[in-house]
């Protein structure tokens, strides 16, 4: 479970400094929200990062991975502005953290890339880029205290949690908000080259042939001992159904495209959830009765997770939702 605050408490260790990775520069939107450039060297670019400031130093790092366009309105006739399609422009980050001592950090960029380190394009080393090259950075700039957790949604929900496989002991909680934390069965990877494919990029670039060794290297379901220790959080909608959670428009209709999506991640949030049990490890599963891959969705999943308390000792704990239930807060 992303259980952030009890999480924190504990020892954790640092990313290692990034090779030549530095601040290029900071735009202050107002007094708490920077937009910090970082150029980072495992990519030769330079990425733009959402940050909100907590209100006194020495406080962790909360980040959140963008989805599947990289924070940009990729719908046709779009309107929402370049880097607006992400966590600070569709949920209440703010608001939501105004009160709470934490710096909320959210990268814009890498559409259709998964967020990962791709075997066959230079261009795309996130993972690098996250778990090497901007923690030193932010701790640094914000003075921090180097214990960060990380959340991501759809795509990046699994990355998330695989962040945690790949740098061990760099994130201590991780969240994923209807992602896809099991991906190389051959339907999940099918599923992956597709939504890919979309993007005019291949997914054999990304980690291999389908399935493959690198693919089951990145596979949450199949490394799920390797996440002992770590406070893990899992939601996904069971029926992918329109509900209040979603906020989408009076008359909006059954979005059925995000409610496919929605059963898709479902089902693999499960197999992971299904995989920790199996295992022995302990994380948070949230079943939840409504919503369709949305924004309010995500959102909603996302404060759940921080308002979750911790307790990586116990079994796995499964939570179903019922409707217009408030969240729980367990710490």
């Amino acid at each position: 479970m992303l259980a952030l605050l009890p999480a924190f408490a504990a020892p954790v260790a640092h990313a290692d400094p990034g090779q030549g990775a530095y601040i290029t520069d900071i735009q202050h939107v107002n007094d708490r929200w920077d937009k910090v450039s970082v150029y980072s060297p495992a990519m030769n670019t330079v990425i733009v990062n959402d940050v909100f400031k907590a209100p006194r130093s020495g406080a962790p790092t909360f980040y959140l991975l963008p989805g599947i366009d990289g924070g940009n309105d990729l719908d046709p006739g779009g309107t929402i502005p370049p880097g607006g399609k992400a966590w600070f422009g569709m949920t209440d980050i703010q608001g939501f953290f105004a009160n709470k001592n934490v710096n909320v950090v959210s990268p814009l960029g890498g559409a259709f890339s998964w967020w990962t380190d791709w075997v066959a394009d230079g261009s795309k080393q996130y993972q690098t880029y996250m778990t090497r090259e901007l923690p030193p950075l932010i701790n640094k700039e914000y003075h921090a205290n180097g214990k960060n957790g990380v959340g991501g949604l759809s795509s990046t929900g699994g990355t998330a949690i695989d962040y945690a496989i790949q740098a061990p002991g760099v994130f201590k909680a991780v969240g994923s908000y209807s992602g896809f934390p099991s991906v190389s069965d051959p339907d999940e990877a099918q599923n992956i080259s597709l939504t890919l494919s979309g993007g005019g990029q291949s997914a054999e670039a990304m980690w291999g042939p389908l399935g493959g060794p690198v693919w089951v290297q990145h596979d949450p379901s199949k490394n799920a001992p390797r996440l002992k220790g770590v406070a893990v959080y899992a939601a996904a909608s069971e029926s992918g159904g329109v509900g209040d959670v979603d906020r989408l428009p009076p008359g909006f209709g059954p979005n059925i495209a995000g409610g496919f999506i929605e059963r898709i991640v479902a089902d693999s949030t499960k197999r992971f959830a299904d995989a920790a049990a199996a295992a022995g490890v302990p994380i948070h599963y949230v079943i939840r009765p409504e919503g369709s891959h949305t924004w309010g969705l995500f959102e909603s999943e996302m404060q759940e997770s921080w308002n979750t308390r911790s307790d990586r000792r116990s079994a796995p704990s499964v939570t179903r939702l019922a409707k217009r239930r408030s969240v729980r807060r367990l710490w």
